[in-house]
Formats: structure tokens, sequence, C-alpha cells
């Protein structure tokens, strides 16, 4: 690929008014979406939630698809709820790309500029540089049906730069990959991404996808917004059981007194962290150690009486789901599974090291 994705800024370099200030609020029904978004020209922003968080809405109100019902919607200090959907220098890949089946990859591309009134012949050189960014210059005569998957998305991507937007949305720009694909197209994105100088924002439930592309993390359960920050940050102190599964790990609610927790619901944990108040309590499966019999000799501070509710595959290693004393998820061997007799109902006892936990303030 030559060249780079870089797009000259509007308005006042360092301005305040700079970048995306939104209020979202959205009434659909029963459903309420009230999600604050802020972000900088530059900044890569994740909207990350599970199916009917809201996400989508989002992204089409940020669009103009669906109207907002209140809040406000700022881009580089303009109001952009005031605009028309075609009017907003707002471009968008969507999750199944949208290509035009009858147009070539090159005429694709040109067709955001032709919209904005640019001479064909010279929309289509605008749409041949765009292509060659993307390292697709000899597909750009290629119908979308004989392109692959990453081809259609860069082709896709580059479609929506070429109008050259101050704010880029992407809905679940890797969903329609296979696994394969998706690692390497998830490189490329990055890349091409670090190198816009506008606002990016992106729909996804993949956690991954949200830690490698982004910068900063929104996170949306219910039409709000319950976490946001650095992927770092997330992964790290998680406020939710949703956000805890995302990023692997057993979340619990509790009460800290010193180096004791007495979680909401549950019995007591022994932590690192001399805290008192409201805190959260969290550790990864791979850190629980399972035993037949009760340890005599373990130098595990936590210990617990549970039961095997069920067995799975993850990675190369089985993870067990228990319930009983404290309900939590154990990483194993296929070995250590195999010698312990691991099968659903069969009991077990639990343990896990102070030093593997992790307490914070809720």
């Amino acid at each position: 690929m030559t060249g780079t994705l870089k797009l000259p800024h509007e308005g006042t370099p360092g301005s305040s008014a700079e970048g995306l200030d939104a209020r979202l609020v959205v009434e659909r029904g029963a459903f309420r979406l009230d999600v604050t978004l802020t972000a900088a020209p530059g900044d890569v922003v994740a909207l990350l939630g599970p199916n009917g968080a809201g996400k989508t809405t989002a992204l089409r109100a940020l669009a103009g698809l669906v109207p907002l019902t209140g809040g406000h919607l700022r881009l580089d200090g303009a109001e952009l709820d005031r605009m028309s959907p075609e009017s907003r220098p707002v471009g968008v890949v969507f999750q199944d790309y949208l290509l035009f089946p009858h147009l070539s990859a090159l005429d694709n591309v040109a067709f955001g500029p032709r919209c904005h009134g640019v001479p064909k012949s010279q929309a289509r050189a605008q749409a041949a540089v765009w292509l060659d960014r993307m390292g697709l210059t000899e597909h750009s005569s290629a119908k979308p049906r004989r392109l692959s998957g990453g081809q259609a998305q860069r082709v896709a991507l580059a479609r929506a730069l070429a109008t050259r937007p101050r704010l880029l949305l992407l809905d679940e720009p890797l969903a329609a990959l296979d696994a394969r694909t998706r690692l390497d197209v998830r490189a490329q994105l990055r890349h091409h991404l670090a190198d816009f100088e506008a606002v990016a924002l992106l729909v996804t439930h993949d956690p991954l996808d949200a830690m490698v592309l982004a910068d900063h993390l929104v996170v949306v359960e219910d039409g709000r917004v319950v976490q946001e920050g650095t992927p770092s940050d997330i992964a790290r102190h998680p406020r939710t059981d949703y956000i805890a599964h995302l990023v692997g790990l057993n979340l619990y609610r509790g009460e800290a007194e010193g180096h004791s927790v007495r979680l909401d619901a549950g019995p007591g944990i022994t932590t690192t962290e001399d805290l008192t108040g409201p805190v959260f309590v969290a550790f990864p499966p791979g850190a629980v150690t399972l035993h037949r019999d009760r340890p005599t000799g373990s130098s595990a501070r936590n210990v617990w009486r549970c039961e095997v509710a069920g067995l799975e595959t993850h990675g190369d290693q089985i993870r067990a789901d228990l319930a009983g004393e404290l309900p939590l998820a154990a990483d194993l061997t296929t070995v250590a599974a195999a010698e312990l007799d691991l099968r659903p109902g069969a009991p077990v006892w639990a343990t896990v090291k102070a030093a593997q936990t992790h307490a914070y303030p809720a």
C-alpha cells in the first residue's frame, strides 16, 4: 500500500469545538437510549454492548437515519441534528458493506464524490487514489461478487473515506468475515484508523475488535453507558457482569473491611488490597485451582465448596462452570480435568490465592 489516509483538518486547529459532542436521546416504544459521546479528532471510539443495548440505534442517530427525541449532536461545532443525512460530513461502513453489485470497485468508491457534485472523471481519479491506498489497484475493475470479504471491506471503507468525512461510523466492520480473514483485516483496519485525523466510531459486540481497534471504549447496556475508559482500564476494572464476561474475569461486589470483602451474595473473599466500603473483586478463571477433597496444605486464603454445573472447551483448556458457595468459572488443562474426573454434578473444592484477586472501589 502507498500513501496514508490522512485527511486535512477543517476549522481552527486546537479549537475546543473540534470533534464530536453528543448526547443521543432516542425513545422508541418502551426502549430509551440516553448515551453521551465525546471525541476529539484522531480518536477511535468503540461502542460496545450486548444485542439490544442500543449500539446500532446510536450509530443510526449519528448518521441521521434515526431522529433524536432529545439531547444534542454537534460535530466540529456544527449542529449536526439540524442537517439532513446526505448533507452531514459523515461516512458510514455498514455491516454488510452495501456495495453496489452492478458497479466496479472503482465506481463504488467514486459514487460518494459524484453525489457531492464532483465531475465523473475527477471522481474516478480520486477513487483510484483511495483504492491504491487500500492496496486494491489491481481490483479496481472488479465487481463486488469477485471480491473477497476483506477486499469488499476495504472498498467500503474507501468509499466512506472518499467523501472526506469528519465522522466515520463503522457498524460491526468485521462481523461478515471468517476467522482467518478477520485477523488480517483487523490489523489492516487498525492501520487505516490510526492515520484517520477526524473522529472514528465503531459499533461492535466483539471485545477483541474493540480492544485492538479503539483508543477509548464506551460500554452500553439497556440504552445507557455503564462504563467507559481505555481498553486496559476496562479490562482491569470491569463494573458489570457483562463486561467481566467479555474480558474473561470472575466479578463480585461486596463491602470491604481491610483485606476482607463480604460479598453482597455469597461468602467472603480475602484480597491483598486494603480497602473500606463498596468494592468490586475480580480474578481470572485461571487463578482458580480445583480439588476433589478440601485442601489442607494449600496456602490459598480463599476456599469454597462447589459443584460442577457445566464444562466446555475454552481454547486449549477446559472451562468449568461452578455453582455452590461462590458461583465462578475455572480454567484447567484437559489432563487436570481428567484426573479430577470432572463431570456435571461432581463436588469440588475451589481455591484462589489472595494475591491473585484484584479489589477496587465500586
